[in-house]
C-alpha cells in the first residue's frame, strides 16, 4: 500500500514557564494514500499536535515526520510553506471564510496561488453548492459555510485534506452533511483525509481509527467495514 505519512518517535514539546508541556511523546505512525482516518481521544492528548505537524504549520522538538520521500522535518519555513501550497488542504472548526467575499470569492484565494487547481465553480459543485456561487457568508448556513471551506481546501487539488474537528460548532443533522462532503471527497477523488473530532461515532466512516492518550499512541483500530454518515447512530 502506498505510504503517505510517515513519523518516528515524534515529539512536541511547550515551554510553560517553568513547566514543560509534552504534548506529543515519541509517536509512531503510519498513514497510508487514500484512506480516510479518524484521531480520537480526550483534549490535550496530543491529536491537534500532530495535525499541525503533519500540515507544515508547527516544528516538532525532535523525531521525524515524512511525506511521501520528504523530511518535513528537516524542511526551513519556506520550505513547510511551499509544502502547505502544493499538498496540503486544511478544514478547521471555524470556517475562516472572508465574509465580504462571495463562496466563488472565497475558493478563488486558493486557486489564484497554486500550481494547478480546479476552477472555483468546480469545486463548490464538488460540494453541492453550485447554486450558491455567488452568495456571502452571512447568506448561507454553517453547514454550507464549512461546505465552501471544504471547496476551498480541494480546490488546490490537494493530496492530503486535513480536517481538525470541521463539525464541531454544526448540529448533528447539518454535521452529517459536512461528513458525507468529507467521505465522498476521499471515495471519489482518493485524497488521503484525517479527521480529528470528539465524536466517537464519527470513527464508523473510517477506514482506520488512532486513539491518543497523554500524547501518545494508545491503540489502532481497523474498521472493517465503514460506515456512510447517515446509517451511523448519533
Amino acid at each position: 500500500m502506498d505510504t503517505i505519512f510517515v513519523t518516528e518517535k515524534l515529539t512536541k514539546i511547550y515551554d510553560s514557564g517553568e513547566l514543560q508541556v509534552r504534548a506529543l511523546d515519541g509517536v509512531n505512525l503510519t498513514l497510508n494514500a487514500g484512506e480516510l482516518v479518524v484521531l480520537l481521544g480526550p483534549s490535550g492528548s496530543g491529536k491537534s499536535t500532530l495535525l499541525n505537524i503533519l500540515g507544515g504549520l508547527d516544528h516538532a522538538s525532535s523525531g521525524k515526520v515524512w511525506f511521501r520521500n520528504l523530511e518535513l522535518s528537516a524542511l526551513n519555513d519556506r520550505g513547510l510553506t511551499r509544502y502547505r501550497r502544493d499538498h496540503v488542504g486544511f478544514v478547521f472548526q471555524f470556517y475562516n471564510l472572508v465574509a465580504s467575499l462571495t463562496a466563488r470569492e472565497n475558493v478563488q484565494l486558493v486557486t489564484d496561488v497554486s500550481p494547478d487547481p480546479m476552477p472555483a465553480d468546480e469545486a463548490l459543485a464538488q460540494v453541492g453548492l453550485e447554486h450558491r456561487l455567488d452568495h456571502f457568508p452571512a447568506e448561507m448556513s454553517g453547514g454550507e459555510q464549512q461546505r465552501v471551506a471544504i471547496a476551498r481546501a480541494i480546490a488546490k487539488r490537494p493530496e492530503v485534506l486535513l480536517c481538525d474537528e470541521p463539525t464541531g460548532a454544526l448540529d448533528s443533522k447539518t454535521g452529517v452533511q459536512v461528513l458525507e462532503v468529507l467521505q465522498d471527497v476521499n471515495d471519489r477523488l482518493g485524497t488521503s483525509t484525517v479527521v480529528i473530532t470528539h465524536n466517537a461515532a464519527i470513527r464508523r466512516m473510517a477506514h482506520r481509527v488512532v486513539y491518543f492518550l497523554d500524547g501518545r499512541i494508545d491503540h489502532v483500530e481497523e474498521n472493517a467495514m465503514r460506515l456512510a454518515p447517515s446509517e451511523i447512530s448519533w
